[in-house]
């Protein structure tokens, strides 16, 4: 149970009173917030524990909800533009009440239909949730305790020339360069990835597929799986061009030509001179 309520996070609070307009939850301190009548399930009973999230109503006045938000306070993700202001934008964080970005946040073009990556902090001046898309500097260099071919959860959040920049476990900075990308990935992503390499500035380079690992057999099951779906034939060959293995198998082509040959020799597939196809 919480001491004291808090905004923006997942609190557990004691139901104290029921009231025409909802239930009335209590935090240690004695501190209560309105649980609106749409949340109320029946086991909600005088003294019993129920876990909410804390936000502000139109008045800014905290309100509680069951419901569980796209980000909390602190964390990051990729949310839909509802609404164009003078002041900022709102988007959908799945509360009834939309999410500021005030244009002061902002580093990019907003237009209703966009999906920006943003952090969800509050604001230290009005005590509202905001959001923000200037977020690298809440990104830690702390890296201490990580290590090479640890797996991570990434949000993509930007494309450079280089490669994708991901935020990895909510809280580093990391990259994945386009030479370690051998399938479909776009701003907005959330996806598993492995830890390559922990560099000097407190950054990390990261790869989707765990490091040393072939992965041979899940490469085979793609190629078998794509022929199925291809009616058992595909104009595919050792010669293939890179970029075409890629953006078909999602994977590079010397990892192709690998699952290739160990599939002919299983005699699950023949090839010919322009295509392959099911055995």
């Amino acid at each position: 149970m919480n001491e004291k309520i808090e905004l923006g996070v997942i609190n557990t609070l004691k139901v104290n009173r029921l009231t025409e307009p909802g239930i009335y939850l209590e935090a240690l301190n004695e501190e209560v917030v309105l649980l609106p009548n749409a949340y109320i399930r029946s086991d909600m009973e005088i003294g019993s524990l129920v876990d909410v999230f804390i936000y502000t109503d139109s008045e800014d006045r905290l309100v509680a909800t069951t419901l569980k938000p796209y980000a909390m306070k602190n964390e990051y993700a990729c949310l839909e533009v509802v609404d164009i202001a003078k002041f900022g934008a709102f988007v959908d964080v799945g509360l009834p009440k939309d999410l500021l970005v005030p244009i002061n946040r902002q580093t990019s073009t907003y237009h209703v239909g966009a999906r920006k990556v943003l952090r969800v902090v509050e604001d230290e001046k009005t005590q509202r949730l905001i959001a923000t898309e200037k977020f690298t500097q809440y990104l830690s260099k702390d890296i201490k305790n990580l290590q090479k071919n640890d797996e991570a959860k990434i949000l993509v959040y930007s494309k450079t020339p280089l490669g994708f920049k991901v935020i990895v476990n909510n809280l580093y900075d990391g990259m994945i360069f386009h030479t370690e990308i051998f399938e479909n990935i776009s701003v907005g992503d959330v996806k598993k990835a492995y830890i390559k390499n922990i560099r000097d500035d407190g950054k990390l380079d990261l790869s989707l597929q765990k490091i040393g690992q072939k992965n041979s057999s899940e490469n085979d099951e793609k190629i078998l799986q794509i022929l199925k779906e291809n009616s058992g034939k595909i104009e595919f060959t050792y010669k293939s061009d890179a970029d075409d293995i890629k953006k078909v198998f999602a994977m590079s082509k010397k990892a192709f030509k690998s699952a290739l040959t160990k599939l002919i020799s299983e005699e699950k597939i023949i090839l010919e001179d322009s295509f392959i196809k099911l055995n």
